[in-house]
């Protein structure tokens, strides 16, 4: 019979007992320590407390303290330690265990100041639990006491200090205890070295690591696991699948780290079909090679198929962490998919990670993606411990959904909060202001972020500002700010200059703008596409054929267009003139329908956006056939009366047309239709929109 069931038959039969002995206490305490069996020995205890049983010996109050470290019970091992009459240095060495298995670094620190006797294991706690806690400076401080006293250092002391430096990426007080390790003849101990190799490769010095690798006799799977890791974060991916094969020819099974290594290193290089190809190899996945492939996945443009390899996870009965969720989540976000980022959250609650911060934020984030800014607000409101990349989920939730005041109210709050923004915040705030139209105010948090906080702006920030000037009609102050940059302005920079200047109908900055993008990203079409929309605005043809002609012998296409529309779990794709679905003759005969009631009630479409030298009938059917205007018009008809918003998706900028377009049917019928384009969300209700006609 396995001795973990014997052990549970055991108990069983205890606790049908009113009352034991001590000697089956003692011989079920130590079968518990046997087994590792930490949910027997807590049936254990509490059948003790409820028999108001005490210990009769020091050995057996201390296996009972191992125990309820091993658990994290620190109050149950607390309660324990007092009751105690003798107590020896194990006694307290366990009560440290248990204040570093529950995290509970104050406790930690200050009992072990407390201690009146130590030895080499009291000092080896406290600087791995301080450590592995984020308390560095303070487990620094007491290797150097551990020396200082005397205490013999052990290997275990040197992995646990070097483990310390690693995490702050302290190469200089590594170094010293690299040469410690040296004198003291522990350079052929495989856990110390391990330790080395991670420091210098978490340093950035990989070719230390390396050398460090070479020259180890007893190389274990954690050391090939650590090496091919460190080329990984080094951006070294190309040695990172070298050493991989070299592991294999050194006959070294991989384990499932290593797998999730290799996976990483695949999916960097857009390997997609071997990263697959490798885990279908896998016999037994764990949760981390599962994580690794969603993410992968997720950061290669790949969102379906996460969801999809998240759905196979459960379906191999594999339990999601926290990492799990918040990565599918992420999917759910970019897909904007509200029904699929629903079913993630039921299930994040199902497994208790919900609360969890990094959860939170992803789900902030997602709901504000899909254009719920409520909902967001309401799991922003919850999370307890709010981090930084909480604060600006909900700061880009708000700018993002024309919620612009709100979003720069919640940046006020965070100051009062105390936490310190960043980079990504000032997108944020800039952004709620562009929309707002705050120049003046947008303009004083640029200049905050270097005089207050010391951020440097990048091109998104100067993109931000350029957007703010341009649409209050200063766009060569806008220009002006581009040739004050401190670095050579990119694609983002000229395009955002491009953008206003179209929007002022400055043509000569305009020009300017795509001279440079004709340069610096010579396969793009915006550049040419904006000037010709310009050209064809003030109705000259000529240069719009140049420009045609233009894009023609350069071979450059323009981007797609296409926007999807989401229906009870699944997405319907449609382009602008769309035949292709099996319903197009409903689809267009009921977009004709509101086409004429919107045009009895006053609607004219822009035909000034057509960039052809066509006649008016020609350009009537290109304009009213949009891709946006296609996809409302089918979830409306899968979607009948009812009360839910109609949400779509277009992966480019949302014309003037189909945004006035939107506006009336919102009024006409009642309806609120929420649409994402690439640059915000729109949400249109009883005739106006939340971006205020600023997009």
């Amino acid at each position: 019979m396995n001795p973990k069931y014997k052990l549970k038959e055991a108990i069983d039969t205890l606790l049908k007992q009113k009352h034991a002995n001590t000697q089956t206490y003692t011989q079920l305490i130590l079968e518990c320590i046997q087994q590792n069996d930490t949910h027997q020995a807590k049936r254990l205890q509490t059948h003790m407390d409820q028999n108001h049983y005490e210990p009769t010996s020091t050995f057996i109050y201390n296996r009972l303290l191992d125990l309820n470290a091993k658990t994290g019970s620190l109050i149950d091992a607390r309660k324990l330690f007092d009751k105690m009459a003798v107590k020896d240095v194990y006694s307290y060495n366990a009560m440290l265990k248990s204040y570093a298995k529950a995290g509970c670094l104050d406790g930690l620190h200050g009992f072990f100041k407390d201690m009146q006797r130590r030895d080499g294991v009291s000092y080896n706690i406290v600087i791995a639990g301080l450590g592995k806690g984020g308390w560095a400076k303070e487990a620094l401080e007491v290797f150097v006491e551990m020396v200082r006293e005397g205490v013999e250092v052990t290997g275990y002391s040197y992995v646990s200090v070097l483990n310390v430096c690693s995490r702050v990426l302290d190469l200089r007080r590594g170094k010293e205890v690299h040469g410690k390790v040296v004198v003291c003849g522990l350079m052929r101990n495989a856990f110390v070295c391990n330790a080395l190799c991670d420091l210098y490769a978490k340093c950035g010095e990989i070719d230390a690591a390396r050398l460090l690798f070479d020259r180890m006799g007893n190389r274990n799977v954690v050391s090939w696991n650590l090496m091919i890791s460190g080329y990984l974060k080094n951006g070294l991916v190309e040695k990172c699948l070298e050493l991989f094969s070299e592991m294999k020819v050194s006959g070294l099974k991989p384990d499932m780290v290593t797998v999730s290594n290799v996976l990483g290193a695949f999916f960097q290089m857009g390997r997609i079909d071997e990263a697959r190809k490798l885990f279908a190899g896998v016999g037994e996945k764990d949760v981390i090679s599962w994580t690794t492939m969603i993410v992968g996945h997720v950061q290669n443009g790949k969102e379906e198929d996460a969801l999809v390899l998240f759905s196979e996870m459960l379906r191999e009965n594999v339990r999601p962490d926290k990492f799990t969720i918040s990565s599918v989540v992420s999917s759910c976000a970019r897909l904007a998919s509200l029904y699929y980022g629903q079913a993630i959250h039921g299930k994040a609650v199902h497994l208790g990670v919900d609360d969890d911060t990094l959860v939170s934020s992803a789900l902030v984030d997602m709901y504000s993606k899909c254009g719920e800014p409520i909902e967001a607000q309401n799991i922003f409101n919850t999370i307890p411990a709010k981090t930084i990349v909480s604060w600006n989920s909900m700061i880009l939730g708000y700018a993002q959904n024309g919620k612009d005041l709100e979003a720069l109210g919640l940046y006020e709050a965070m100051l009062k909060n105390n936490m310190k923004p960043d980079s990504i915040t000032f997108v944020g705030v800039l952004s709620a202001c562009i929309h707002e139209g705050l120049t003046e105010r947008g303009e004083q948090y640029f200049n905050s972020m270097t005089k207050q906080f010391g951020i440097t702006p990048t091109s998104d920030h100067y993109a931000c500002l350029i957007n703010l000037l341009g649409r209050s009609g200063c766009t060569k102050k806008a220009a002006d700010i581009i040739k004050g940059m401190p670095y050579t302005p990119n694609s983002l920079i000229w395009s955002t200059l491009l953008s206003v200047s179209k929007l002022n109908g400055d043509i000569e900055h305009a020009e300017m703008a795509a001279k440079h993008l004709f340069d610096v990203d010579p396969s793009n079409a915006e550049p040419y596409i904006t000037l010709s929309n310009l050209y064809a605005a003030n109705g000259r043809w000529k240069d719009v054929a140049a420009m045609r002609s233009l894009m023609n012998s350069k071979n450059i296409k323009k981007f797609a267009a296409f926007s999807w529309v989401e229906i009870d779990g699944k997405v319907y794709k449609f382009v602008s003139e769309d035949r292709t679905h099996p319903e197009s003759e409903a689809i267009y005969r009921e977009l004709n329908r509101l086409i004429r009631k919107l045009l009895k009630d006053g609607f004219t479409p822009n035909k000034n956006l057509v960039l052809h030298d066509v006649g008016d009938d020609e350009k009537f059917q290109s304009i009213c056939y949009h891709s946006e205007k296609l996809a409302l018009v089918y979830g409306l008809m899968r979607k009948p009366n009812g009360q839910q918003p109609i949400r779509i998706i277009k992966n480019i900028r949302v014309c003037g047309d189909c945004h006035l377009f939107m506006k009336l049917v919102s009024r006409a019928i009642g309806r609120t239709i929420i649409l994402r384009d690439s640059n915000r969300f729109h949400h249109f209700a009883e005739g106006s929109c939340s971006c205020k006609d600023l997009w």
